[in-house]
């Protein structure tokens, strides 16, 4: 410690360089004699202060110092070899061979402070082997003898080591001194070498030793810091090495009335009371000589084989006690053990001098040390004591210990033991193990454990014990830690939450709503919500060691969740920010673990919660560094109170059960039927005498809270009722061989047993006829009736399922397949009439009818003269069905509309071409249509301009004009766009009437509204010109909706003609520009239908309804649409940038819809196989296409795309072929016809390489035969108009090279030669060169 290291560690430095007895020179050794001469005389004066030794000493030191330093100057310097030789004589012996004493190696002490425990050990072991044998030696000859033979002697010194040899002197003090150093290990080998060497070699007197330790690390008035806190804790090691030494028991053990154990307590207590950290490592002293174990002395040859143990258990072990930040660390060793008889604890321990005025005051100033002591002690003397009056109830008892006054006077002691964090005090552990005794609880332990998990149920009557124990542990938490550790600090809330970790390794899952209160749970709540203060680590570490303690017991975790849940108002999650409830409740994986977990909500749910609604004391909870949480989060509840909050929880949490939870079907059937009897007792009913009805048909007793269950709550449970129904139609029964989708039923399997909707049905009828049980509100006459038919239709269809399955026959499966979806629909329109009375009564008389119709059994079409069915008068039953169905589909909740799905999956087969229009007409509807046309307009040239009838609506937002960079001069092949990036795509059919409002013309509003009653809804608040956003919100989500069920059909049916229908309709839909303004979404949905459901589909429309005149029509149309140029917005002159983006991106999609469309048209035409003679319009279509492409600037389809065409469709390029070289040959646009050169390359490729039988080379040469002319006028007027870029240049006389290679190939050089023009010759020998000179070598050949 530089300049103030104490002089102390200076001797001990200067001892280190050599022996005690070791020769020094002349002049420094009557210098020393006489310094020892002085210091002898010195110590025999009693008068001598301590502070006066300490300067002598520190005078030797200097002059030693000095003595060094001379030697050092006067030695020669050494070379490598000879500082080699030193190093390997630098362990001298303590004592000459001349002296005829053993020797004795003083390095060993270095070795002492090792940080390896087993370097430690080997050099004590040499060290006691060494010191016993120079002792015995020393014991033979006695002091004359060696003093005779010339050994200089330490004797002089009064330190009551004369019986000891010189070097066990030097070791001594030594030992005693090397425990005060703070270096490394210092502490922990010198201690354990003190302590064997002490029970060794037993002339080392206790008196001397007591009295040598004071001297050696006395702490003086001019010590500060570090030093003197090295001298305080040298000393305590010191003791401590003194008693597991032994010899303070060999002392009692040969006389009764010895004061060393006295003298030893007191000392040990004023040195407690020096400074607060020693207190709890003296009291560690005081308790290992009354409680713990004391040394006997082992026998032995050496210390290795004591160390490797002969015969006892464990009889030397080294071991380390740290006591927090002050780095106190215990060394010692333990033999086999003896205790201290009580008489030595009354006699001796307790009558030393300060002990009882220490346990006085312990109460007053806070000494939790104190208190451990007593509470430690009072185990071993007598009940009757009145010693620890002061911090124990006399006479002592448990319940007496654990009283709420007592605990009161106590909890000074236990909040001032914070000083030791983080480390917890040890008073804490004995409380807690008086506190949670073992044995107690054992058998709860066995049932709760996480091999066998039992149903938890409470005892009526508890043993005694436990009720006691129960009872402590109660006011333990509220005295202690909830009113004297969480009302305080940070440190003492960080105390608490380490004190309930302990109490959770010995605490029953029956105990854990008493720990976790609802104190404790706001102080968590808070502290978790706080993240910049350093206890929310702390509260942290808490959360995860509670998880990881409940992680593998269902009845700890249910207690856990129900008591942060129930303290926290359901908001756990919430406030914190975290999962931890959540995934809590994910974690159940057993059957009796999710009832127990259903059990405890039931009855959180029905019983009033008094801790839910205890208000919140801040002041109890926190102190001015803690915060509660945000504003946000305390008004998170809304409108609801804490009960209702909390009890919505509860509803919502059930469900959310089955979402992890894999079990066999019978016992998740099980569960659900536990969860369903819960949504559906709280949600429909309310009894009217009292709260508690009991069914015997059911042989079940229900409860309902005391005060009335909101309508909000019942509300809630009604939509978790449809949501678990929902599920359980999804979830049931393994797939039908033979078809596909979930919930497919074997048919050897029959349902019923798992039919979640049937016994659902049954429990409802059975509540329904107890007579104090009603439903929770009343019903108008209209719903009471639905309600009555949609319970006995139910059953109805129920019977007939039933039936059917019975039969096991594939047939009947499907209608029984047909039956359950319809079954389960008819329950949840049941359940949406009691959730929103007067809205759905008349759905259900439709739907009810609907089944009537479809199954109409004897059974079923029993009823009254009110629903006797006019055959001859009624609707189709799919047109009736799919009107129901849409009209549910806008108002629905979730579960409703997958029941309308599961419907139409089994119904859409027998859907009719009205149906499919009524919903495709959903689609196109917009509250803003666009501008409408002149209905009595037949124009053709209409049609052409205005593609799928959306064209003047496009124009509204994009007006016509061409981008001035498009002319036909530039690169327009850069503009081509990928199919795999496209985002949408079109096309129409004529089948279907087109998009615009036109195709409701003939329709006025009364056959409107009866089409569709909520469409009829919107169009009014349209026209009334309010609630304009909410419209076209509901019509977009009632889109979203309808577009569910199209997707079903195109799934169902893809090879039907009406496919071409619901496409047609899907592209107007989405090319129209309301549509990507209102809702990108619903873009996203229609184009991802289209891709997937028609486009990339495996099958495609086929049969003879298909008129080759609709595919002609959608062919031209998507023909033009793909030629359109990019129009600019001429809206505003400096339109943004992101508008002009948004407008060429559309473009760019409507583009690629186009050409994907007339791929797949042309797919379907070549499938059908039509005569040519059939085709004549088809042809004339693309030759019109072709014509616009090579003479109008304004058409900018892309010949990418039309190469694209002839590679897929080779017949198509084979007979444009002749007409493709008259128009390059007159085209008007230079451009154009260089670019289509191309387009007549890929013809020839597709029709020579492709047929490679005989047969079609031979027709292939026939056919470029035929056009040999055409190619000659062709490549005349390339070589004669020779374009004026290099670029375009270099392409002709590729193109030409090419056309010369095919027709070599063929064997047509000469006929080609000879239709040529004459005229031309010299131009291409002029233009061509070698290419074509080598073609005309050729030709005569």
């Amino acid at each position: 410690m530089g300049s103030q290291k104490r002089g102390l560690e200076s001797t001990e430095e200067v001892e280190d360089e050599g022996p005690v007895d070791k020769i020094e020179p002349e002049q420094s050794r009557k210098k020393l004699r006489k310094e020892k001469k002085k210091d002898g005389e010195s110590k025999s004066a009693s008068s001598i202060k301590p502070m006066e030794r300490l300067k002598k000493r520190k005078a030797l030191d200097k002059d030693r110092r000095g003595i060094a330093s001379v030697n050092d100057e006067s030695k020669p310097v050494q070379t490598g070899m000879e500082l080699k030789a030193a190093d390997d004589t630098k362990e001298q012996p303590a004592s000459s061979p001349s002296s005829g004493l053993p020797e004795f190696h003083i390095t060993v002490f270095k070795d002492l402070a090792s940080v390896n425990a087993s370097v430690r050990e080997a050099a004590v072991e040499k060290m006691v082997m060494e010191l016993q044998e120079v002792q015995k030696v020393y014991n033979k000859l006695g002091k004359k003898a060696l003093a005779e033979r010339g050994l200089q002697l330490e004797a002089e010194k009064d330190d009551g080591l004369n019986n000891c040899a010189p070097s066990l002197r030097y070791a001594v003090r030594r030992l005693i001194r090397g425990v005060s150093s703070s270096r490394e290990c210092a502490r922990q080998g010198f201690a354990l070498g003190l302590t064997i060497l002490l029970h060794k070699i037993p002339c080392i007197e206790v008196k001397s030793l007591l009295k040598l330790i004071v001297n050696l690390l006395e702490v003086s008035s001019s010590m500060k810091g570090q030093e003197a806190k090295d001298c305080l804790l040298g000393r305590l090691f010191a003791y401590g090495a003194l008693f597991r030494s032994g010899r303070l028991v060999d002392e009692w053990n040969y006389d009764k009335n010895t004061p060393y154990i006295k003298e030893f307590t007191s000392i040990i207590i004023s040195l407690a009371a020096k400074k607060r950290y020693l207190q709890e490592p003296a009291v560690s002293v005081i308790l290992d000589l009354v409680e713990k174990l004391l040394f006997k002395t082992c026998s032995g040859p050496n210390i290795t084989q004591a160390l490797a143990g002969s015969g006892s258990a464990e009889p030397w072990v080294e071991y380390n006690m740290d006591f927090g930040s002050e780095g106190i660390t215990w060394t010692g060793y333990q033999a086999q053990a003896q205790k201290l008889p009580a008489e030595v604890l009354l006699s001796h321990v307790l009558e030393a001098p300060g002990i009882n005025d220490w346990f006085e005051g312990a109460a007053e100033v806070g000494n939790p040390d104190a208190l451990l002591l007593a509470l430690k002690i009072r185990e071993k003397i007598s009940p009757d004591s009145k010693i620890f009056d002061k911090l124990l109830p006399n006479p002592f008892s448990t319940s007496k210990l654990f009283a709420p006054s007592h605990l009161s006077s106590l909890a000074n002691c236990l909040k001032e033991s914070t000083f030791c964090q983080p480390r917890i005090h040890s008073v804490w552990p004995v409380l807690v193990n008086s506190l949670l005794p073992d044995g107690v609880f054992q058998d709860e332990d066995v049932v709760s454990g996480p091999s066998t998990i039992k149903k938890h149920k409470r005892s009526r009557k508890c043993s005694s014990s436990k009720e006691d124990v129960a009872k402590n542990l109660q006011y333990f938490c509220e005295v202690i830690i909830e009113g004297s550790l969480l009302t305080s600090s940070h440190d003492r809330k960080h105390l608490a939450f380490v004190v309930l970790l302990l109490l959770l390794r010995r605490l029953p899952a029956s105990f854990i709503p008493v720990v976790l209160s609802y104190k404790l749970v706001q102080c968590l709540m808070d502290v978790l919500s706080t993240k910049d203060t350093w206890l929310h680590k702390v509260a942290q570490h808490f959360l995860k060691e509670l998880l990881d303690w409940v992680r593998d017991d269902d009845v700890r975790k249910v207690s856990v969740i129900m008591a942060l849940q129930r303290h926290s108002s359901g908001r756990f999650d919430c406030v914190t920010r975290t999962k931890t409830v959540k995934d809590l409740m994910a974690e159940f994986k057993t059957e009796s673990g999710c009832l127990l977990f259903i059990q405890n909500l039931t009855s959180m749910f029905v019983d009033e919660g008094d801790a839910s609604e205890e208000p919140s004391d801040q002041s109890q909870t926190t102190d001015d560094n803690s915060e509660i949480g945000s504003a946000e989060d305390k008004d998170s509840v809304g409108p609801l109170g804490n009960s209702d909050f909390l009890r919505s929880w509860v509803i919502d949490s059930l469900p959310s059960i089955l979402k992890y939870l894999k079990l066999d079907p019978e016992a998740k059937f099980r569960v659900q039927k536990e969860i369903l009897k819960f949504l559906a007792v709280q949600g429909l009913f309310s009894s009217s005498l009292g709260t508690e009805v009991t069914s015997f048909e059911l042989q079940e007793k229900f409860r309902w809270p005391k005060a009335a269950t909101s309508g909000a709550l019942c509300r809630m449970c009604i939509e978790q009722l449809q949501s678990l129904l929902a599920h359980a139609q999804k979830g049931e029964g393994p797939k039908m061989e033979g078809q596909e989708g979930e919930g497919q039923r074997a048919l050897t399997n029959i349902r019923e047993p798992f039919d979640l909707g049937s016994y659902f049905m049954r429990f409802l009828s059975t509540l329904c006829n107890i007579p104090s049980v009603s439903l929770f509100q009343t019903l108008n006459n209209e719903d009471e009736k639905a309600f009555t038919k949609l319970q006995a239709m139910e059953s109805r269809l129920c019977r007939e399922e039933r039936n059917c399955l019975q039969e096991r026959n594939l047939r009947l499966s499907a209608t029984a397949n047909k039956l359950h979806a319809l079954r389960y629909l008819l329950i949840q329109l049941l359940l949406q009439v009691l959730l929103r009375p007067g809205e759905f009564s008349e759905a259900a008389s439709e739907l009810i009818l609907c089944c009537k119709k479809a199954f109409s059994s004897s059974d079923i079409l029993e009823s009254s003269g009110d629903d006797e069915l006019d055959v001859d008068e009624t609707p189709k039953l799919m047109d009736v069905l799919v009107d129901t169905l849409l009209s549910l589909l806008p108002q629905s909740a979730a579960p409703v509309r997958s029941a309308i799905e599961q419907v139409f999956k089994y119904f859409c087969g027998d859907i009719t071409d009205d149906g499919l229009l009524r919903m495709l007409r959903v689609i196109k509807k917009d509250l803003k249509p666009a501008r409408h046309q002149d209905a009595d307009s037949d124009d053709d040239s209409n049609d052409d301009d205005d593609f799928l009838d959306i064209e003047e609506a496009e124009e509204i937002d994009e007006a016509v004009g061409i981008d001035e960079a498009e002319t036909g001069e530039t690169g327009e092949s850069d503009e081509q766009t990928d199919d795999s990036a496209a985002v949408v795509g079109e096309e129409a059919d004529e089948e279907i009437p087109e998009a615009s409002d036109d195709s409701d013309g003939g329709m006025d509003d009364d056959t409107m509204f009866r089409m569709d009653t909520y469409l009829a809804r919107i169009f009014q608040e349209r026209k009334n010109q309010a609630g304009g956003e909410t419209a076209h919100s509901q019509l977009v989500l009632f889109k979203l909706r309808a577009l569910s069920l199209l997707e079903i059909y195109l799934h169902e049916n893809p090879g039907k003609p009406q496919v071409l229908s619901v496409y047609s309709n899907l592209a107007q839909a989405f090319v129209n520009p309301h549509t990507g303004e209102g809702s990108e979404q619903l873009g996203q949905r229609i184009w991802g239908i289209l891709q997937k459901k028609i486009f990339k589909a495996k099958e495609y429309p086929k049969g003879e309804a298909l008129q080759l005149s609709t595919l002609e029509s959608l062919l031209e149309k998507n023909l033009k649409w793909a030629s359109k140029p990019f129009k600019k917005n001429r809206s505003s002159e400096n339109p943004s940038k992101k508008k002009q983006s948004a407008s060429r991106n559309r473009h760019k999609m409507i583009g690629s819809l186009a050409q994907n469309s007339i791929f797949w048209i042309l797919k379907i035409i070549d499938a059908r196989k039509f005569p040519e003679s059939e085709l004549r319009e088809f042809f004339d279509i693309f030759k019109r296409v072709l014509v616009g492409y090579l003479d109008k600037k304004k058409i900018q389809i892309k010949s990418n795309f039309l190469k694209e065409i002839f590679r897929r469709r080779p017949w198509i390029g084979h007979h444009l072929l002749g007409f493709l070289l008259e128009k390059c040959g007159s085209a008007e646009s230079k451009f154009r016809r260089v670019e289509a050169l191309d387009l007549v390359i890929e013809i020839l490729k597709s029709s020579l390489f492709l047929n490679t039988d005989g047969n079609g080379q031979e027709a292939s040469k026939k056919m470029l035969k035929s056009h040999l002319p055409k190619f000659g006028l062709l490549i005349k007027v390339l070589v004669t108009k020779m374009p004026e870029k290099q670029a375009r240049r270099a392409h002709v006389r590729k193109f030409c090279g090419k056309v010369f290679q095919i027709i070599s190939t063929s064997n047509l050089t000469k006929s080609f030669l000879e239709d040529l023009p004459p005229d031309a010759h010299v131009a291409c020998e002029t233009q061509l060169g070698e290419s074509f000179l080598a073609l005309k070598k050729l030709g005569r050949l």
